[in-house]
This record gives structure tokens, C-alpha cells and sequence, in this order.
């Protein structure tokens, strides 16, 4: 992580995925393949957290609690940027995904007729903020897909007026890599906002937000990065940010709080607004270190092993993701995705369905074993 002056700290020490488990208390002896919506923490991570609430709070009344808080939010600020591949000036401290969204979305002044494209493959983190657009007149349009795929073409056709497009970088319908950057240079040639979820990413893969060149990138680390909840963020390209005027301000959005004028922050800081704990940052920095110490290509390649080794054994009418390795997310047609996902957690297998399609999704982290996925492919073969 880095310290209270701003240095950023990585671990020196080496870690295997089988370490990195092994400091997880929530994992056990269960089979868990649910990382895609919630990474247990290690330990250190929580104890981190709670030290930070302990020392803000035990000591408010020698020391600044506020001096101690806003040194924390740079030191963790320069921590994510450093993970994500961005200038800490374009990160934001928010709670989730949803909240990122939620702000960009807040942030631009809408007219009627403005059109908002989003993909059939998005999470209600993606969904819902623009469908409340609706009330004033924004028009959502929504472009269907199929298996996880966008067609360019007709994607080309869906954002020629754009006032923004929202996709994912990985659909957690499928698990299936959307290409960004491309995606990203056909919106901005016709001049649309891109904003991406990229909430999947972190923790998979190495993640560089820069290159992909969208307007912003809104994500958490309470996944793959096995990082608490409230610990989201959110990168706003410094050009970018200058043009937005967030409507939920406070005296952390503004460079004078006492000021006759609104005069924002520089960068993604403007985004951020009042008096919020640190913690969970705080922990979100200690498990970045855990996963950079465990080394993200060596991540990938093995959640890549151990979804190939899955994917051995679903038939192939059953499988819904791609054969060929994309991401941790499978999913799998069953008969009813409820009832399966109940048999399988009576057998300590922890799946999930999903509403679309209607199937589960099996998400495969590095910590996983090949034992734990033998288990889940037996289970299945019962379902067949």
C-alpha cells in the first residue's frame, strides 16, 4: 500500500495462489466459485481496515481526524492509480461500481432527446441509472447481443448520435472480453461519452485503464481483487473531468468550500464529496499488495488452467461461455438454475444463477484448486 506520506509500498515477498487462500478464513473447506460478485478477504486485509477505524477513532482527540483521513485517501489513491494504470489525479474514492456510474451519470447535463446506449449484457449497476434518465426525456437504447458478443456493426449503427455508451469490459452474463479500445474509438468518433464497467477486471488480469482510452472507468475491489465492500473507484480522464460539473458536491469536490463560487476540484477529486471512512480503501490497498504479490500473470494463467479444466467437462450444448479462455466467469445451461444452485450448496459448491440467461455461473479464481473444480463437474454431471 502506500504510507502517510504518499510513498507507494509494494510486498518484495513472492506468494503462491495456494498462500494467498490459505489467508482467507471464509474459504475452508468449501468449493467457492462465486468470486464474480463477492472475493472473501484475507485476513490481513480486514485487520488493516479495522486498524485504520481504530486509530482514526481512538486518537480524534490528540490528533486530527480529519488530516489523518485525507492523508489516507491520497496514500490509497496513489495506491489504485498505481494498480489500474492511471495518474492518481484520475482516480475517485467511491463505495461501489454502482456509485461511479451513478456520478458520471450526474455529472452531465441532459436534454431530451439525448441518446444513452447501453448493451443487453449489462448489470443493473449499468441498467439503472439510465433508465431513471427516462424522466427527462433521455431515450436508452439498448443493443442486443449475441452470446456475449457485440457485432461492431451494429454497434457502429446504435451510438452514431450517442450522447454516451455504457458497456462492460467483461459481461458477467458470459464471461466474454468485450474489445474496449475499439469499442471505445468508434464512440468517439461519433462523439459519444464512453463509460465502462470494468468491475470484473481488477484482480483477473493485468488492467491498464489508460490504454483503453474511455472518458471513465468505474470499478471495485470487492471480487477477484478479494478486497472489502465500500472499496470502489472511479477514473475520469483529466481532460474529461474539467467539462463535468458533478451534481452532488460537497467541501471534498471543491478547492474552496467557504467560496461565493462552485469552483471544482481538478481531475476525478471532484467526484468525491464529504466526510467517509478510509477503511475500507485502506483494505481494498492491502489486497492489491496480496495480488501483486501473487503476480497477475500468474493469476491469469492460472484461472485459465482451471476454467479450461471446467470447461472439460461441461458438454458442449451446456456451455454458454466461450470454449477458449476469455475469463474466470463460466456459465452453464441447467434445467432450473435455482434448484441447482441449492442442490450444489448442500454439497458445499458455491455457485450462482443468473436472471439472463437463465443458467448459473461458476466464477474460478486463482485460489481456486483442481480438486474443488473436479467437485463442481461431478455435481453437474448429477444435473446433466
Amino acid at each position: 500500500m502506500a504510507d502517510l506520506d504518499g510513498e507507494v509500498l509494494i510486498r518484495d515477498d513472492a506468494m503462491t495462489p495456494r498462500e494467498l487462500r490459505a489467508d482467507v478464513p471464509a474459504l475452508g473447506e468449501a468449493a467457492y466459485f462465486n468470486f464474480g460478485a463477492h472475493g472473501p478477504s484475507p485476513e490481513y486485509v480486514v485487520e488493516a481496515a479495522a486498524e485504520f477505524v481504530a486509530d482514526h477513532e481512538y486518537g480524534s482527540a490528540t490528533t486530527d481526524p480529519y488530516g489523518h483521513a485525507f492523508e489516507t485517501y491520497e496514500s490509497v489513491r496513489e495506491r489504485i492509480a498505481a494498480f489500474v494504470g492511471a495518474e492518481p489525479a484520475e482516480i475517485a474514492l467511491t463505495e461501489s461500481t454502482t456509485d461511479g456510474i451513478n456520478r458520471i451519470a450526474g455529472a452531465i447535463d441532459w436534454e431530451p432527446g439525448d441518446v444513452v446506449v447501453r448493451t443487453d449484457l449489462e448489470h443493473p449497476a449499468g441498467i439503472l441509472p439510465w433508465k431513471r434518465l427516462e424522466r427527462e426525456g433521455v431515450e436508452v437504447r439498448v443493443l442486443e447481443t449475441e452470446g456475449g458478443r457485440v457485432d461492431r456493426e451494429a454497434y457502429a449503427e446504435a451510438v452514431a448520435d450517442a450522447r454516451l455508451v455504457c458497456f462492460s469490459a467483461i459481461t458477467w452474463t458470459h464471461g466474454t472480453r468485450l474489445p474496449v479500445a475499439d469499442l471505445v474509438e468508434v464512440a468517439n468518433e461519433a462523439g459519444a461519452f464512453t463509460l465502462v464497467d470494468a468491475v470484473q477486471s481488477p484482480g483477473q488480469g493485468p488492467l491498464d485503464v489508460s490504454a483503453w482510452g474511455a472518458d471513465a472507468v468505474a470499478a471495485a475491489g470487492h471480487k477477484w481483487v478479494l478486497g472489502p465492500w465500500g472499496a470502489g473507484f472511479l477514473y475520469v480522464d483529466r481532460e474529461t473531468a474539467a467539462g463535468l460539473a458533478p451534481r452532488v458536491v460537497g467541501y471534498r469536490s471543491v478547492d474552496d468550500p467557504n467560496g461565493d463560487e462552485i469552483e471544482y476540484k481538478e481531475g476525478a477529486k471532484r467526484f468525491e464529496v464529504g466526510s467517509t471512512t478510509a477503511a475500507a480503501h485502506v483494505g481494498l490497498a492491502e489486497a492489491l499488495d496480496a495480488i501483486d504479490a501473487v503476480g497477475l500473470d500468474a493469476i491469469e494463467s492460472r484461472i485459465a488452467s482451471l476454467t479450461d479444466r471446467l470447461k472439460a467437462g461441461v458438454p458442449e450444448d451446456r456451455l454458454l461461455s466461450p470454449r477458449a479462455y476469455e475469463s474466470g466467469l463460466v456459465t452453464i445451461d441447467v434445467d432450473d438454475p435455482d434448484a441447482t444452485v441449492e442442490r450444489l450448496a448442500e454439497r458445499d459448491i458455491v455457485v450462482r444463477s443468473l436472471p439472463h440467461p437463465n443458467a448459473i455461473r461458476a466464477s474460478v479464481h486463482a485460489v481456486s484448486t483442481e480438486s474443488e473444480v473436479d467437485r463442481l463437474v461431478d455435481a453437474l454431471d448429477a444435473e446433466w
